[in-house]
């Protein structure tokens, strides 16, 4: 958008009088003026935006000279700078260092960005940078004072043992916006003391390192703060111990964790301290996090966190707020997390921070559409950019856009628009998409906040108070009842659901109604319910299974049908309830039609475990050969492939599948003893009969012969 030569008189009297006052501080402070044209424009373009900026340049006219300048002007981020700050030993002075270099490196920031020398993900990244390089001389400079009082830190097996410093959030995701907090929690690996002439426990000895730290970066001076540091979000909150070791932490979130937890740690990586020890702690936090299977409970994480937003943006008036205002940053990020919070313990590559890389790697596997990613993507680069000018403006951690018009301009005009209003407009359309991108996300169509039928209900209270009979069934649609009802009335009674947590039972009780609206829109509403009982049996115990089903109504509306159509493909379903994922792709009518796509994408699934382990690569092949035969078996059943094409399909399948296993056990033999003299293995699996014709069926064995070059041997 092209901006006009003229600007407001107000705004024109602003930047004038402001270059005017820092052009009379340099000759004060002896500072050598430029004579560029170009450079005094700029200058001005940063004055137009920024208030902050402003002060710095009043404060460090130095930062005007041509050295200062080349600094601004530099693409090497505050880690190329900060080995140079070498801070005092006196903690006044160094207050007065850490704020002085912050101010200097966030001008740079201001003046790339309003000048179009970075772009958004650039200006993020290098904010972040800055932090993390603060954080680290700031954590440095503690270590040391606290080593001269009590030692250093050591384990009971006498190893050193250092703070880890875990940053959440935007910082976490090297994402930073200009002038946010910094969420950070406080580690430390195990237990001990430290060995000084007065000795501390390790809790101790680290949580006053943690103080000290947080004093040097958060504790007002006359130059100001270095950052906001926030470690609210540390287990128990502020209620909870400023530091704690590795195995506080696993117990914690092992028999206390949340889902908001869960969340969180999304984007949590360490950065300051121990960074090895830090990678550790990923690890062993990872389960929390990322769950072995599809996980759907997550929504029930998601809105339980949107409530608790909407009722501040209630009591507060946020409505606008960027962030968390409707259609705003906030929601954005939900539904990009979501996503790796389901898929991220089967799929690694999800399991990335930033937003806009999770956002690249949810297209890339198919779970979010291209254009949805494409206005997501638009809409989350708006709405930072106008965030980090709108915070640029006055240094102020805030979210909300200013109220005067003046303000207003310079943002506007900042951002290359002629006013406010077309901004305005922009912003507008932008927060309506992701609005309605989060709603259908979070409240899908015919999902959980769908009404229950009333009937269905009444039917699933009159089972559990034991109180059903026949006829009420075939009066519903049930026909015959006898047995629909026999089932319905056992169902509540089973062991899996009398074990049921009774947040597992409430969402039970809200599902089982949708189900049996399902099943009686069936042809088939009697064999149908009768294997979506047998289902929800064998999934109690797994709630994860059961949020699917309530969240996903098209899932609900396929598993139905399937059911009701195929008595083969349910009793896979029900031995296997990890094909319910099947059912829910949207992917899953695109089928592998060559040998060397089945090849490719067993490939591929087993690249995505974390650990190459012989027990690990068999389960996940099982899980492959079971999700593309039952994919193949829907595209038979509802006649998008015919039994030849299915036959041949299925023999490519299994080939595959002794292809993998055959190198696996090739790899776990050499690895023990080694390989034999000659090129390749000199061994071959022969597939007979309906293998060796590919014309096999879905309950078929593989008749095999193994050979091997016996002339190998003798070279041994």
């Amino acid at each position: 958008m092209t901006q006009p030569s003229s600007e407001s008189s107000a705004l024109r009297t602003l930047i004038d009088d402001r270059y005017a006052e820092l052009t009379a501080r340099c000759r004060a402070a002896g500072v050598p003026l430029h004579d560029d044209a170009g450079v005094a424009e700029r200058i001005r373009r940063t004055l137009m935006a920024s208030d902050f900026a402003f002060e710095v340049w009043r404060n460090q006219p130095a930062l005007l000279s041509p050295q200062g300048l080349d600094r601004l002007r530099s693409n090497a981020d505050a880690a190329a700078r900060i080995e140079s700050l070498k801070l005092p030993e006196d903690e006044i002075p160094t207050l007065a260092a850490l704020r002085r270099f912050r101010h200097a490196e966030a001008l740079r920031l201001v003046f790339r960005d309003v000048n179009g020398l970075d772009e958004l993900p650039e200006t993020l990244s290098a904010t972040s940078v800055l932090y993390e390089a603060l954080l680290a001389l700031a954590l440095g400079w503690s270590e040391r004072l606290l080593a001269t009082r009590f030692g250093q830190a050591r384990g009971r097996d006498g190893s050193v043992q250092r703070l880890i410093v875990v940053g959440f959030g935007k910082l976490g995701g090297s994402e930073l916006n200009f002038s946010s907090d910094i969420d950070l929690v406080l580690v430390y690996p195990h237990g001990g003391q430290s060995d000084g002439a007065r000795m501390l426990d390790n809790g101790e000895y680290f949580v006053r390192l943690g103080r000290q730290l947080v004093r040097l970066l958060n504790e007002p001076t006359a130059d100001g703060i270095c950052a906001r540091v926030d470690l609210r979000l540390r287990p128990f909150g502020n209620a909870g111990r400023l530091a704690l070791s590795f195995s506080a932490m696993e117990q914690y979130y092992q028999r206390e964790g949340r889902d908001w937890e869960r969340y969180a740690w999304i984007k949590a990586r360490p950065v300051a301290g121990d960074q090895h020890a830090g990678k550790e702690l990923q690890e062993l936090l990872r389960p929390f996090i990322y769950r072995k299977y599809l996980d759907y409970t997550a929504f029930a994480g998601l809105r339980e966190m949107k409530s608790l937003i909407d009722a501040e943006v209630v009591r507060k008036d946020l409505a606008d707020n960027l962030k968390l205002g409707p259609g705003g940053i906030r929601e954005i990020e939900f539904i990009v997390q979501l996503t790796q919070l389901i898929r991220g313990g089967r799929e690694p590559s999800l399991r990335v921070r930033g937003l806009l890389p999770a956002l690249a790697a949810c297209e890339a596997r198919g779970h979010l559409p291209s254009a949805r990613a494409k206005v997501l993507r638009e809409a989350y680069v708006f709405l930072r950019k106008l965030e980090n000018r709108v915070q640029m403006l006055r240094d102020a951690q805030t979210h909300d856009i200013p109220d005067d018009a003046l303000s207003r301009e310079r943002i506007a005009r900042g951002l290359d628009y002629p006013a406010w209003e077309p901004l305005a407009e922009e912003l507008a359309k932008h927060r309506e998409i992701v609005a309605n991108e989060f709603a259908a996300v979070l409240m899908p169509q015919g999902g959980r906040t769908a009404s229950v039928p009333a009937e269905d209900a009444a039917l699933w209270r009159q089972a559990c108070d034991e109180e059903l009979d026949a006829g009420t069934l075939e009066a519903s649609g049930f026909v015959p009842g006898p047995e629909a009802a026999e089932a319905l009335l056992k169902l509540p009674k089973a062991s899996p659901v009398r074990a049921m947590s009774a947040r597992s039972r409430e969402r039970l009780d809200r599902l089982m109604p949708q189900l049996l609206a399902a099943a009686r829109a069936t042809d088939a509403p009697v064999p149908c319910l009768l294997r979506l009982c047998r289902l929800t049996q064998a999934v109690a115990r797994r709630s994860s299974y059961l949020a699917l089903l309530e969240e996903q109504p098209a899932a609900r509306k396929r598993l139905a049908k399937l059911f009701a159509d195929s008595a083969f493909l349910a009793e896979r379903v029900i031995a296997q309830p990890l094909l319910l994922d099947d059912v829910l792709d949207p992917r899953i009518e695109q089928l592998p039609l060559k040998r060397s796509d089945i090849g490719a994408e067993l490939t591929r699934v087993l690249a995505t475990l974390d650990e190459r382990e012989a027990e690990a690569e068999l389960e996940r092949i099982t899980e492959f050969k079971s999700s593309i035969a039952f994919r193949l078996g829907l595209a038979f059943n509802d006649g998008r492939a015919d039994a030849v094409a299915t036959a041949r399909r299925l023999a490519m399948l299994a080939e595959s599948v002794i292809i993998a296993v055959t190198a696996l056990a090739e790899r776990e033999l050499v690895a023990q003893h080694g390989r034999l003299p000659g090129e390749g293995s000199g061994f071959a699996v022969l597939g007979y009969g309906s293998l060796g014709g590919e014309e096999l069926g879905f309950a078929s064995d593989l008749d095999l012969v193994f050979v091997y070059d016996g002339r190998r041997t003798q070279e041994i």
